[in-house]
């Protein structure tokens, strides 16, 4: 079957009005809606393409990134100021939501301190399809829901268990990948703040999205520990000895594709990474990035494993096409070393594109 185009620039803008009215219009009682939107928009990036097709995806595959999406946020929260005390977060109007509520009890019970190291608990299969369910039966059901009526312009439910983005929804999902991400994020952390069951817990808190959506420092430390060990002493930009001081760096900037991937983390200079900052690194960066990769992808994963962090080298090599392809459709430039950049093209992307990552 041939490929469909990508949707129009009309389509495009349309597509952004409804979702403007879905934040706008849309009854949000609990925080799952902001997290369907958020895992839809990271499984276009990482199994769209380019092209107006639709996409089919699992209510399992949506169910395990809700259990990621919450994992942090099902510990208990708190700010050490006067008058506060230590509490899990209520993400819900009414009781506590369904989902938060069923993580908290598996981490309670398990030793696992990560999703990833959850996954390998017994019980786990079984807080996957609680969670599943529950998506299911709510966000899935009610998201298109806005304005006194039901506009389905994101998704069809083709069948039990599955969910289908229409034609040309998956292309605006990534195409507006960090708008949707702000949008839903920025929603998210007012919905926390405005419950008023959360008071006691926040009190003038201004540090929430960092709970709610960072990377912990102790797996931050652990990744660089691992690197350290496979990669040597260097930094990856420059090539120079790190000594004592290294960052550890998002290739694809986290600003970009705030997700963590083990394949994704580099060690870099302090002042290579601050230089960086947002950036994509340019075609040198890109090709030695692709090659490490591709020749340590077990390593990695392994790195990634335990520290806690999502591994999976086909997914991170499509984050990186999808974000080379998006700079150079608008006119993006790479980082090349301090205050030297180059624009971004189609080499970059054939680089990402002539040899695709297998699972």
């Amino acid at each position: 079957m041939a490929a469909l185009p990508p949707p129009s620039a009309e389509a495009q803008l349309a597509f952004l009005a409804k979702l403007q009215r879905l934040f706008a219009e849309g009854d949000f009682t609990a925080t799952y809606k902001f997290a369907l939107l958020i895992a839809l928009a990271d499984l276009a990036v990482e199994l769209g393409a380019d092209d107006g097709q639709a996409l089919e995806l699992s209510t399992r595959r949506i169910g395990q990134r809700f259990i990621g999406l919450y994992w942090q946020q099902a510990l208990a929260y708190g700010t050490g100021r006067p008058g506060t005390a230590a509490g899990i977060l209520v993400q819900n109007l009414g009781e506590q939501a369904a989902v938060l509520r069923a993580i908290a009890e598996f981490r309670a019970r398990s030793r696992a301190a990560t999703q990833q190291q959850a996954a390998l608990d017994p019980a786990y299969p079984a807080l996957l399809s609680s969670v599943s369910a529950t998506v299911s039966a709510q966000p899935l059901q009610y998201l298109q829901n806005f304005g006194g009526a039901t506009d389905a312009f994101l998704y069809e439910r083709p069948g039990p268990g599955r969910v289908r983005l229409l034609p040309g929804v998956a292309y605006c999902l990534r195409r507006f990948h960090p708008l949707v991400l702000q949008l839903a994020r920025s929603h998210w952390v007012s919905h926390i703040k405005s419950n008023r069951r959360n008071h006691a817990i926040l009190g003038d808190a201004g540090d929430l999205e960092d709970f709610l959506f960072s990377t912990s420092r102790q797996s931050l430390e652990a990744i660089g520990a691992g690197l350290r060990k496979l990669d040597g002493e260097r930094c990856f930009y420059c090539g120079l000895a790190l000594g004592t001081a290294a960052d550890v760096d998002h290739y694809v900037p986290f600003s970009l594709y705030p997700r963590d991937l083990a394949h994704n983390f580099v060690l870099a200079h302090p002042a290579c990474n601050r230089s960086k900052a947002d950036s994509l690194a340019g075609r040198d960066h890109l090709e030695r990035w692709l090659q490490r990769v591709v020749q340590q992808a077990d390593a990695l994963s392994e790195i990634g494993l335990s520290a806690g962090i999502a591994a999976d080298a086909a997914t991170s090599h499509r984050v990186a096409a999808w974000s080379y392809a998006s700079a150079a459709a608008s006119g993006g430039h790479a980082w090349l070393a301090r205050s030297l950049y180059e624009a971004i093209d189609q080499q970059h992307v054939e680089l990402l594109t002539a040899a695709p990552v297998q699972c």
